[in-house]
């Protein structure tokens, strides 16, 4: 995905700003060339992200340094660089890197404070690479019982609740405030079942509170600011969050969905779920939580199914939707469902 260990900043730098080309945001990878050179000068950037430097790439320490500059302008204390931020209506041009070495000079412990915070790109346009192994699933023809793995805010718990539109055919409440429309490229997935879910929770170790002013700033801020569809989807699924039950508890991944998957259910489809977060998870906690997931399986009954729904990175450029269902022959089919991008659409489903 990106470069290995022992990278110094600047290739970590380098490769962020590719993928923030790649992810369509033209501000951060402008702006990524500006923080290069203040690190380069041994600038206010430098002073912040030098005692990160030796963490792994996948921990995202440029966007979380470029997530605790956007809560300076999210909540106006950053006001010359706010001039340049879509977020709060600025357009970008010339000063805007000036602007931005200038915040960090301005608020460097706490944007060194915030920078050692988790990323929470809690996305829900990745609901959209998701659908259709839902769908997939609820077509046995029992309710869904959703466990999500490094859920954040638990807004993608909520995945039922938002509209998908593809021609004529649509899926979720006509008046829902997140709206999806021709997400997919080529065929979609179908859209006319049912799908009920009766039982929706998450674990995160840092979980956010969508109905906690100071945990929807770190959402925002963690969306790239010159991506207004993004920032849209995450202010309808708030406002869907107000409404929707769906606890997320405070607990490590795999010692949690040990817990929750130690009997079947009966009756239900029991459904592990998770969206660009193993690359987060020590390697033994990674192994712990497959184990815990196959062993589950192994568990698992016509009656008492259970499911691994998951979308994680398949190369710098694209995530890929994977399903693993049980019971079946060992050993277990693992089926490539969709491509998409990081942040979801558009995704090619394969059906």
């Amino acid at each position: 995905m990106g470069p290995g260990p022992g990278a110094g900043l600047g290739a970590v730098l380098r490769a962020q700003q590719r993928g923030c080309a790649i992810g369509g945001s033209a501000l951060y990878a402008g702006l990524l060339d500006e923080v290069m050179a203040d690190v380069a000068a041994g600038g206010p950037c430098r002073v912040v992200l030098e005692p990160f430097a030796g963490e792994p790439w996948a921990d995202a320490v440029v966007l979380r340094f470029l997530a605790a500059v956007h809560e300076l302008v999210l909540d106006g204390s950053a006001p010359e660089l706010a001039r340049h931020y879509p977020s709060v209506g600025g357009t970008p041009g010339d000063g805007v890197g000036a602007a931005l070495v200038g915040a960090v000079e301005h608020h460097r412990e706490r944007v060194a404070e915030r920078t050692a915070a988790p990323i929470q790109t809690n996305e829900v346009g990745r609901s959209v690479a998701l659908l259709g192994g839902y769908f997939a699933l609820a077509a046995g023809g029992r309710p869904l019982r959703v466990l999500e793995v490094g859920a954040s805010a638990g807004l993608n718990l909520r995945f039922d609740h938002f509209r998908y539109e593809a021609g004529t055919a649509a899926f979720g409440p006509a008046a829902a405030e997140v709206r999806f429309v021709e997400p997919w490229t080529g065929c979609p997935p179908r859209l006319d079942g049912a799908i009920e879910v009766v039982e929706r929770r998450g674990c995160d170790t840092r979980p956010l509170d969508p109905a906690s002013a100071k945990d929807r700033l770190r959402l925002r801020a963690c969306v790239w600011p010159d991506q207004p569809d993004r920032r849209r989807r995450l202010d309808g699924a708030l406002a869907i969050a107000a409404r929707v039950p769906a606890p997320v508890d405070r607990a490590d991944a795999t010692t949690w969905i040990a817990a929750q998957l130690a009997a079947p259910v009966q009756g239900v489809t029991t459904v592990v779920v998770h969206s660009i977060v193993v690359q987060y998870l020590t390697a033994d906690r990674r192994r712990g939580l497959e184990q815990a997931i196959a062993d589950a399986g192994a568990r698992a009954t016509a009656d008492a199914p259970v499911a691994w729904l998951r979308m994680e990175p398949a190369s710098v450029e694209e995530a890929e939707v994977r399903l693993t269902r049980w019971p079946v022959p060992s050993p277990p089919v693992d089926e490539v469902r969709a491509h998409s991008g990081f942040h979801g659409p558009p995704v090619r489903w394969h059906g």
